[in-house]
Protein backbone atom coordinates (compact mmCIF):
# COMPACT_ATOMS: atom_id res chain seq x y z
CA UNK A 1 0.00 0.00 0.00
CA UNK A 2 2.57 2.38 0.79
CA UNK A 3 4.83 1.82 -2.07
CA UNK A 4 1.79 1.99 -4.46
CA UNK A 5 1.05 5.63 -2.96
CA UNK A 6 4.87 6.42 -3.10
CA UNK A 7 4.37 5.51 -6.62
CA UNK A 8 1.45 7.83 -7.26
CA UNK A 9 3.09 10.86 -5.53
CA UNK A 10 6.18 10.86 -7.10
CA UNK A 11 4.46 10.62 -10.48
CA UNK A 12 2.07 13.37 -9.32
CA UNK A 13 5.11 15.46 -8.11
CA UNK A 14 6.97 14.90 -11.95
CA UNK A 15 3.90 16.25 -13.87
CA UNK A 16 3.67 19.03 -12.06
CA UNK A 17 6.93 19.88 -12.29
CA UNK A 18 6.77 19.71 -15.75
CA UNK A 19 2.94 21.51 -16.42
CA UNK A 20 4.44 24.35 -14.02
CA UNK A 21 7.72 24.34 -16.35
CA UNK A 22 5.77 24.78 -19.76
CA UNK A 23 3.28 27.21 -18.24
CA UNK A 24 4.56 30.71 -19.73
CA UNK A 25 5.01 33.75 -17.29
CA UNK A 26 2.52 36.08 -16.91
CA UNK A 27 4.28 39.56 -16.95
CA UNK A 28 1.41 41.88 -16.61
CA UNK A 29 3.19 44.07 -13.96
CA UNK A 30 1.53 47.21 -13.07
CA UNK A 31 -1.01 47.02 -15.63
CA UNK A 32 -2.44 43.58 -14.32
CA UNK A 33 -3.09 45.49 -10.78
CA UNK A 34 -5.07 47.98 -12.26
CA UNK A 35 -6.44 45.84 -14.56
CA UNK A 36 -5.57 47.00 -18.06
CA UNK A 37 -4.46 43.90 -19.22
CA UNK A 38 -7.77 42.41 -20.18
CA UNK A 39 -7.93 41.80 -23.60
CA UNK A 40 -9.58 39.79 -26.25
CA UNK A 41 -7.38 36.47 -25.80
CA UNK A 42 -8.04 36.60 -21.62
CA UNK A 43 -11.69 36.02 -22.33
CA UNK A 44 -11.63 32.96 -23.50
CA UNK A 45 -8.93 31.79 -21.70
CA UNK A 46 -10.85 28.57 -20.83
CA UNK A 47 -9.88 26.45 -23.96
CA UNK A 48 -6.80 27.72 -24.81
CA UNK A 49 -3.35 25.17 -23.76
CA UNK A 50 -2.36 27.80 -21.25
CA UNK A 51 -5.73 26.71 -19.46
CA UNK A 52 -5.27 22.78 -19.33
CA UNK A 53 -1.74 23.04 -17.82
CA UNK A 54 -2.93 25.19 -15.19
CA UNK A 55 -5.36 23.00 -14.49
CA UNK A 56 -3.20 19.84 -14.68
CA UNK A 57 -1.50 21.56 -12.32
CA UNK A 58 -4.18 22.48 -9.85
CA UNK A 59 -5.22 18.54 -10.25
CA UNK A 60 -1.92 17.40 -9.51
CA UNK A 61 -1.07 19.84 -6.77
CA UNK A 62 -4.09 18.59 -5.15
CA UNK A 63 -3.03 14.70 -5.49
CA UNK A 64 0.35 15.45 -4.42
CA UNK A 65 -0.93 17.10 -1.16
CA UNK A 66 -3.38 14.08 -0.31
CA UNK A 67 -1.32 11.58 -0.78
CA UNK A 68 1.04 13.36 0.87
CA UNK A 69 -0.75 13.72 3.98
CA UNK A 70 -1.98 9.78 3.57
CA UNK A 71 1.52 9.18 3.87
CA UNK A 72 1.89 11.17 6.90
CA UNK A 73 -1.32 9.72 8.34
CA UNK A 74 -0.14 5.71 7.43
CA UNK A 75 3.32 6.30 8.75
Amino acid sequence: MVTAISIVLIISALFMIVTVLLQSSSEGGISAVSGQSNSYFSKSKSKTFEAKLALGTKIAATVFVVLSLLMLVIK
